[in-house]
């Protein structure tokens, strides 16, 4: 692969590649239960650090990575994907010029079916974990929930309340690192209802045996001067669509995005691993070179996963739970 794309140098340990020197930044995109202790390494060596999410095994320990970070002086970004879709950027947009009004409601939805088949093997189960236990193990809610909830506070503002039901549905399936089928009450769907601080309402719906192609993602955003849809879901060729309406003219009409919102030599056509991704990159690269403040770091982590965590409590004690969890942090 280094002569395939021409890399200079190879690493077969992570703490070599952390101690040259010529490297400014680490991307560790390795299994989950290594992002904390890996990001640690990074962040104490002085390297700025794009991680995976989620960045730690917990919000606490996610908070303390953030704060290390910035002690430390360095920055750091977390792989939101889907913050980088030109479509959900032009929402954002309209929510912070006043285009949408005062929002009432946010609808957060992603819905795939990439585990619908329980001969594919679920992913990021650590070893040695009770797979059948009283609630369902948080797999949706981590990994593709996460997401929705970094969306919804990055256009709607901080949670204040959630309530939560987790769901399992294919209780035997293949698990990836153990052998065979195995019997596993794993969270293949949560919906969440959700309070924001600024007053408005919100939904949430994530489930990793619905249905439909990737990356399943949509967010409604409904305001009191106008509302939005963006929908993230690969179909005949495109990778996303955006709709708006307004108050006096409720009919919701497609918006064809300039090519200046898209990655140089992608469109709305380019597979949208390569899309989102790239513009991560860029946009993180500009960061950094520019010395600006990076969209989506390890504090942004920190309370996507603090959210997580309480829409699980909420499920385990049948309640709303109040946010943040951690509010001195």
């Amino acid at each position: 692969m280094a002569k395939l794309f021409g890399a200079r140098k190879i690493y077969t340990n992570p703490s070599d590649l952390i101690a040259d020197s010529d490297i400014e930044m680490i991307d560790v995109c390795t299994p989950t239960d290594t992002h904390a202790e890996l990001s640690t390494a990074a962040i104490k060596a002085g390297k700025h650090v794009l991680c995976e999410k989620p960045i730690a095994r917990d919000a606490a320990e996610a908070f303390k990575l953030a704060r290390l970070a910035q002690a430390a002086g360095v920055k750091t970004k977390v792989g939101f994907t889907f913050r980088y879709s030109p479509a959900l950027r032009q929402i954002r947009a309209w929510i912070a010029d006043g285009t949408l009004g005062q929002i009432f409601h946010i609808h957060g939805l992603e819905q795939n079916s990439q585990f619908l088949d329980p001969y594919f093997p679920l992913r990021q189960v650590p070893a040695g974990v009770e797979l059948v236990g009283k609630h369902p193990m948080p797999q949706s809610i981590v990994g593709y929930g996460s997401h929705l909830v970094d969306l919804m506070r990055w256009m709607g503002g901080e949670f204040s309340a959630v309530a939560a039901s987790m769901s399992s549905y294919v209780s035997e399936r293949l698990v990836r690192g153990y052998s065979g089928m195995q019997r596993i009450n794993a969270d293949d769907g949560t919906v969440a209802l959700v309070e924001f601080a600024s007053g408005a309402q919100g939904m949430l719906q994530t489930s990793i045996v619905a249905v439909g192609n990737y990356p399943g993602i949509e967010i409604r955003v409904y305001g009191s001067k106008g509302a939005a849809v963006g929908r993230l879901v690969t179909e005949n060729g495109i990778a996303e669509t955006l709709h708006f309406a307004t108050a006096g003219n409720v009919e919701f009409q497609p918006v064809t995005l300039p090519a200046s919102d898209f990655p140089p030599g992608t469109t709305v056509q380019t597979e949208w691993r390569e899309l989102y991704y790239r513009n991560l990159v860029r946009l993180w690269v500009g960061e950094l070179l520019e010395d600006r403040t990076p969209d989506g770091d390890f504090h942004d982590g920190a309370r996507s996963q603090e959210i997580v965590d309480a829409c699980v409590l909420a499920h385990v004690e049948r309640r709303w739970v109040d946010l943040p969890l951690y509010p001195d942090v």
